[in-house]
């Protein structure tokens, strides 16, 4: 048996299906995160008045309080990162996660390592409690500077024309350079969700790899994490 250490993150895992709860506490146990359970927003509340929790992974669909709620009224007093589970792939659906306020989502049925890959990328983009975020001024790919506080490209140090969408999506990429950036967190920098939104980050990635990369077809800095969404590769 896998003991995870002290200082590891800890998960409550909050679904009324208990085949899953326990798939997920023994998977994500096995991973080294700490594993706490919850069948029910009420249970899951009298878990929180007592633990401090990293990450919670939300399924949409339980009796009694949606997992839509529970979210809703989770943000009002915390910003502790969510993961949702839903059975459901509409667009509408997603939309009401994100207005919700949760950070990414998962449609079941899902792999449980790609779950995995989705809470550590989450919890990269956290900033840890008690110390203040560590922010990245800018990052340098290739030809290209992209500074992050303003929002600037500059090619051999010459401006490059952006769009203001295409500027939110560098700096919401470059805050995480390396790191997968799914296409709902993507849609959602914009502002509030709106339905088919994350389709249009496809569109836009085009353009701004238009204007980034010697060969679009083959990017080298706009890369796509296949089934996970962007990342920016940054030079060392």
């Amino acid at each position: 048996m896998i003991v995870p250490a002290d200082d590891a993150a800890h998960v409550l895992v909050v679904d009324d299906d208990r085949r899953i709860r326990d798939l997920l506490s023994r998977y994500l146990a096995q991973q080294g995160y700490r594993v706490t359970t919850a069948a029910s927003a009420s249970q899951a509340r009298a878990k929180l008045r007592g633990i401090e929790f990293d990450l919670l992974v939300l399924d949409v669909m339980m009796p009694g309080e949606s997992g839509v709620d529970f979210a809703k009224s989770l943000r009002t007093q915390s910003d502790t990162p969510i993961l949702m589970l839903t059975a459901r792939a509409e667009t509408a659906d997603r939309v009401l996660g994100l207005e919700a306020g949760v950070d990414d989502y998962l449609t079941k049925p899902f792999e449980p390592k790609e779950l995995a890959l989705r809470i550590a990328s989450i919890l990269r983009r956290a900033a840890p409690r008690g110390a203040a975020p560590l922010m990245v001024e800018s990052v340098r790919f290739g030809p290209f500077m992209f500074d992050c506080e303003r929002g600037e490209l500059l090619r051999e140090g010459e401006p490059e024309r952006l769009s203001e969408r295409e500027r939110q999506i560098l700096q919401l990429l470059a805050r995480t350079p390396g790191e997968a950036v799914s296409r709902d967190a993507l849609a959602a920098s914009a502002g509030p969700a709106l339905p088919g939104n994350e389709r249009t980050i496809d569109v836009q990635m085009n353009r701004l790899r238009r204007k980034i990369e010697a060969d679009p077809a083959e990017p080298r800095y706009l890369q796509t994490a296949r089934g996970a969404g962007y990342r920016l590769v940054v030079d060392r």
